[in-house]
This record gives structure tokens, C-alpha cells and sequence, in this order.
């Protein structure tokens, strides 16, 4: 019987320490805050000119994000087979860490003369983050018994709220208190901005140095692939799909991840957008509203996981789902300028952002038929998560453009995916009953 690994799995959440930096000082705080400041021109004008063509600026953000998440569901396939054949999925791990964290840091060197550098820069932390995850997300079968895993599931959220939390407040510093840091060049809110991205940078790369020196490379396959490795992968996802012609009850619940999915993370990488240019939220305010989610956050996800204990995963997903769907309709309809109805809103998201998520990884863990490639399984469960933010993120920047700049209606479609998600979820969980 398998037993879980204290070492192992310590050193695992550390790995949520280190990168969860990215998704709240880059993806939910301070650079959107910073991006949609800087591309807006001097006449308070939201059009920019990117490749020849002139887009609004928050619709840019959402396509630059949607091509990473499309580069990574290419990818991840292809990376999966070779680190289940060659056994290095920590090699990859690693390489993906450093290419995010120096993207990162890059974007130090952002400002309104060179949009390129932001907008690529931006595509390759998002590359890096995500890719990262393929190979760390598939460690948990591997250093937790089944009976573990929502719990160390939800240890990893909540490690990387309270480091990126740590980390959001040293960067508070540098922009509430410029005057002690002008030993580092720090002189105005756009130096202590930059400098915040550099420090992401450094903190992710450092902490991740920790869960890359304990957790095991991985386990060379026993299998010779029978194509090439860059095609193996894509025929890896093919065997997978075939399994899962088997298995009604894992197939339908990634059926209804897909659609949920697509909404929880479309909405959380749009957030801090919203609220600033269609919400009119000052930044004070929005860096306020986006910390309470980080700190909501934590008990949120201890919540869930316990709910899901208590009463069953699909349970718990479901009545996330449905606050989700609350969600999207309040968004719609906070009138601009009510910061005290963004905060009520912003503690709401916490409290089902991280549950959903550590939830939906250990519920799909759990549901897995036991096999030595576990990479390739995650490879699928993360394809099908990447191509729903693709679909996602161009819909609402696509959604935003046709209707002349304004978010609202992005933030309502939204709300179609959270019902044919529940639904989804509902179906599974019948099917599920069945089958016991």
C-alpha cells in the first residue's frame, strides 16, 4: 500500500511557494495595474498599435495570453513523452522554472517606448509558469497515497498563497515607501513596479531551488516508444483518450472541468483589468481588493478540500460552481466606482478560487487508473485545461473589441461556461452514483 513521503511532499509544496509569486505580483496585481497605465496614451486613448495592427489594449493582453496557453497545450504533449521515456521530468521541471523567472525579470525593462519587450516577455513567463506545472502537478500520485492527496493538494495552495502574499508585501514596500529603497534606483511608482517584476523573478528561481534539488527526476519508462519522441506524445494523448472510453466517470468529469475551467481562469487572468480600466478602481484599491483574495484564499481552499471530504469532491465542485456563476453575474452588474462592492466580491472570489482548483487537481489524481506514466495522464488533464483558457482568454478579448472596448459583456459570457460546467458536473456525479 502506498504510503505518502513527508520529505517528498514538504519539498513539493514548495514549489507553490516559490512560483505562485508569478501568478499574483504578474498575473493578478501589480503588472496589469502597471500594463494597462503604460499602454494607455496621453489623451487617456485604449488603442495600441502591436505588429502593424491597432488593438485595445486589454484585448491585446488577452490574445498575448491566449498565444502562451496555446504554445503550452502544443508543447506539453511532446515534453511529457520525453520525460516519461528519458525518466528527467525534473530536468524539464527545471528548465521551465528558469525560463519563466527570467522572463520575469525582464519586464523590468518594460515601459511605453517598447511594448514588444512587455508583450513577449509576458508570453514567456506564462510559458514557463505553466509548463513548470505539467511536470510538478504530476508528481502528486507519485509522493502521496490516494487517501493524501486532496489534502497535499490543498497544502500547495495554500504554501503559495502565504509565500506570494510575503512576497506582494516587499514589493508594497518598494512602492509605498520609495524613499527607502533609492539605493536600488527605486525614485518614482514606475522604478518600484519594474523592480517588483525583478524580484518575482528572483524569488521564484531561488525557492524553486529547494523542491528541484529534494523531488526525484523521474522514472525512465520500461517502454521503447514505438514513433519518435516529438510524435509520441500526441500518440500518448491518443492512448489516454482511448482509456478514457472506458471510464465514464473520469471522462465525463474532464468534460465538465473543460468548461468550468475555462471560466475560473479567464476570469482570474482578466480580473485586475476589469477592475481598472472598466470598473474604474484606483490601484490602491485594486492591489487591496486582490491581496483579500490571496488571503481569503487560504481558508477557502482548507474549506473546500474539507467540504470535499466531508460530502465528496464532485459535491464540492459543484457548489463552487454555482458561486462562480454568482460570481460572473455580479461582475456584470457592479456599477463603476463601488470599491466597496469590488471588495465583497474580491473576498468571494478568494474563497472559491483556490478551492476549485486544488479540488479539480486531486479529484482527477484520485480518478486516474493506476500506471507508471503519470506524466502522460497530466499531460492530457493539462492540454484540456490549456485549450479551454485558449478558447477562453480570445473570447473574452474577442468579446470585449466587437463591443466597442467594454469588458461587461466578456464577464457574463463567462457565466455560459459555469453552467455547462455544472451541468456537466451533475451528469458526472449521477454517473458516478450508478457505478458504486
Amino acid at each position: 500500500m502506498q504510503q505518502t513521503n513527508k520529505k517528498l511532499a514538504r519539498a513539493w509544496t514548495m514549489y507553490d511557494w516559490a512560483n505562485s509569486s508569478y501568478n499574483l505580483v504578474i498575473t493578478s496585481t501589480m503588472f496589469p495595474a502597471y500594463y494597462e497605465e503604460v499602454t494607455k496614451s496621453a489623451n487617456g486613448s485604449n488603442e495600441v498599435i502591436f505588429l502593424g495592427r491597432s488593438f485595445v489594449n486589454t484585448a491585446l493582453y488577452n490574445y498575448a495570453l491566449g498565444v502562451a496557453f496555446l504554445i503550452v497545450a502544443i508543447m506539453s504533449p511532446i515534453l511529457s513523452s520525453i520525460a516519461d521515456y528519458k525518466g528527467n521530468k525534473r530536468s524539464f521541471m527545471r528548465f521551465f522554472c528558469t525560463l519563466g523567472s527570467l522572463a520575469c525579470s525582464s519586464l523590468y525593462f518594460f515601459d511605453r517606448s517598447n511594448l514588444g519587450t512587455g508583450i513577449f516577455s509576458v508570453i514567456l513567463a506564462c510559458i514557463g509558469f505553466w509548463s513548470s506545472l505539467v511536470f510538478y502537478n504530476s508528481y502528486l500520485p507519485e509522493i502521496a497515497a490516494k487517501k493524501d492527496r486532496d489534502n497535499l493538494s490543498a497544502k500547495g495552495f495554500a504554501m503559495g498563497f502565504i509565500g506570494s502574499v510575503i512576497l506582494q508585501l516587499i514589493c508594497f514596500a518598494f512602492l509605498f515607501k520609495k524613499e527607502w529603497f533609492g539605493w536600488l534606483g527605486i525614485q518614482d511608482t514606475g522604478d518600484a513596479l519594474r523592480t517588483s517584476f525583478l524580484m518575482v523573478g528572483i524569488w521564484w528561481f531561488s525557492f524553486a531551488q529547494i523542491p528541484l534539488s529534494i523531488l526525484p527526476k523521474g522514472t525512465p519508462s520500461a517502454n521503447r516508444p514505438d514513433h519518435n519522441l516529438l510524435a509520441n506524445g500526441f500518440i500518448e494523448l491518443k492512448k489516454v483518450w482511448h482509456q478514457l472510453q472506458h471510464m465514464k466517470v473520469l471522462k465525463r468529469f474532464l468534460a465538465s472541468f473543460f468548461f468550468y475551467n475555462m471560466g475560473v481562469q479567464t476570469v482570474l487572468l482578466a480580473a485586475t483589468l476589469y477592475g481598472k480600466s472598466e470598473l474604474a478602481i484606483p490601484v490602491d484599491n485594486l492591489i487591496i481588493a486582490i491581496m483579500l483574495i490571496q488571503l481569503v484564499a487560504i481558508p477557502g481552499a482548507l474549506f473546500l478540500s474539507w467540504f470535499s471530504g466531508k460530502f465528496g469532491n464532485l459535491q464540492a465542485l459543484m457548489f463552487a460552481v454555482v458561486i462562480w456563476i454568482g460570481i460572473c453575474v455580479t461582475g456584470y452588474r457592479i456599477p463603476a466606482g463601488d470599491v466597496i462592492a469590488f471588495y465583497g466580491l474580491a473576498a468571494v472570489v478568494g474563497f472559491v478560487m483556490g478551492g476549485i482548483q486544488s479540488v479539480s487537481r486531486s479529484t482527477y489524481a484520485k480518478m486516474m487508473p493506476v500506471t507508471k506514466d503519470t506524466t502522460s495522464f497530466f499531460s492530457f488533464f493539462d492540454v484540456t485545461e490549456k485549450i479551454a483558457i485558449v478558447i477562453g482568454m480570445f473570447s473574452y478579448g474577442y468579446i470585449t473589441e466587437f463591443t466597442g472596448g467594454s469588458q461587461r459583456n466578456s464577464v457574463l459570457a463567462m457565466m455560459t461556461f459555469f453552467i455547462i460546467g455544472l451541468a456537466m458536473l451533475l451528469i458526472t456525479w449521477n454517473t458516478a452514483r450508478k457505478k458504486v
